[in-house]
């Protein structure tokens, strides 16, 4: 559906985007993800036809999009801050947009009629937009742009301003209302958790490049730099005494740890000499009194931070620079374990991963 070719952007002397390449399917659930800065939100504009390349080109459709002004494109945007009218009712901010292709009233009814219901607000369009709740308003932004039946529907970080327990309900709705319809969403956010729930794909992005696309488990899993595995949860990064890369398969030593030996899931390592090992907090797991495993590891806990369901713990491993941080639940009494305690830990065998540094 869009194609992104050797696209750069340049504000004076600034390079905001550098060289990008990509190409995001037809209906699918696609999140441009990355810091404040990083470049995403000029993508987006671009694809909406609100900024041009400084070269480069993006197609939408097979079809070239230099010099189609937005109004021309098969897109729509629905901005961070949702711009509801206070002075219109629901159903007339829906049909705002509708007004330029005179469609007849009978039709334009038809076409509210079916975005309410597509966002589940059908018996609120009489309502004032000043009389909205900070769901709804999102909902009636996503209708007024849905309503005029775009290919590709543009998502400039729409939950930003939603409180935690509504953020993440209309994270759901979002993705079911996606697969609903099954147009192509492209989501801008700086939320890791909100593009591993929702996305088909990630571009993740740094100073106007994209580091690694892929789908969320992906990505998570195997990320190709050690930018993209801090930016997407926790990682940690050991120190290796030795590290060898032969073909798919690598070999380590690894202080306090001992050998380990691995498979690069099809990653390739430009620099073996800089390359780095990680490995998830959650694969890390503590061995109990009266448990066996093989291998285990010993260490001191330097740290504890309770989190409800789960507890974070800060283990110091002889011969590792940086402690290592353990997440486990709270079944077996993680949150008791006092600051100061020995303690005996165990790993997937599978669990390291190495990237490039």
């Amino acid at each position: 559906m869009i194609e992104i070719r050797n696209v750069d952007k340049n504000f004076g002397t600034f390079r905001a985007l550098d060289t990008l390449n990509a190409t995001i399917g037809e209906g699918e659930f696609f999140s441009l993800l990355g810091p404040s800065g990083c470049g995403k939100t000029t993508l987006l504009r671009m694809i909406g036809g609100f900024d041009d390349p400084s070269s480069g080109e993006i197609l939408i459709g097979g079809r070239s999009m230099a010099g189609i002004p937005p109004n021309l494109r098969p897109t729509n945007m629905v901005f961070q801050s949702y711009a509801i009218f206070p002075h219109l009712n629901v159903a007339e901010n829906i049909a705002y947009g509708l007004k330029r292709l005179r469609l007849g009233r009978a039709e334009e009814e038809k076409r509210v009629k079916e975005a309410l219901d597509q966002v589940e607000l059908s018996e609120l369009g009489p309502r004032m937009g000043n009389q909205l709740s900070g769901g709804q308003r999102q909902r009636v932004a996503l209708a007024r742009a849905l309503v005029m039946r775009p290919k590709v529907l543009l998502l400039d970080e729409p939950l930003s301003a939603l409180d935690k327990n509504l953020r993440e309900q209309m994270q759901v709705e979002l993705r079911h209302l996606q697969r609903q319809i099954g147009i192509t969403f492209v989501l801008v956010t700086h939320d890791q958790y909100e593009a591993l729930s929702m996305s088909d794909r990630i571009a993740v992005m740094f100073g106007g490049q994209i580091a690694q696309i892929a789908e969320p488990k992906e990505i998570y899993q195997n990320p190709a730099t050690r930018q993209v595995a801090d930016f997407l949860g926790g990682m940690n990064f050991l120190t290796s005494s030795h590290l060898s890369v032969n073909g798919k398969n690598f070999a380590a030593t690894l202080p306090g740890i001992g050998d380990i030996t691995g498979h690069l899931a099809g990653k390739t390592i430009s620099d073996p000499a800089k390359a780095i090992i990680g490995i998830r907090p959650e694969r890390l797991r503590i061995v109990w009194e009266g448990e066996t495993a093989d291998p285990i590891v010993t260490g001191k806990v330097a740290d504890r931070n309770y989190f409800g369901e789960v507890t974070s713990l800060a283990v110091n491993i002889e011969g590792q620079n940086q402690h290592l941080s353990i997440v486990e639940t709270n079944d077996f009494g993680a949150d008791d374990i006092p600051v100061g305690s020995d303690i005996r830990i165990t790993y997937d065998r599978d669990a390291f991963i190495v990237m490039q540094g």
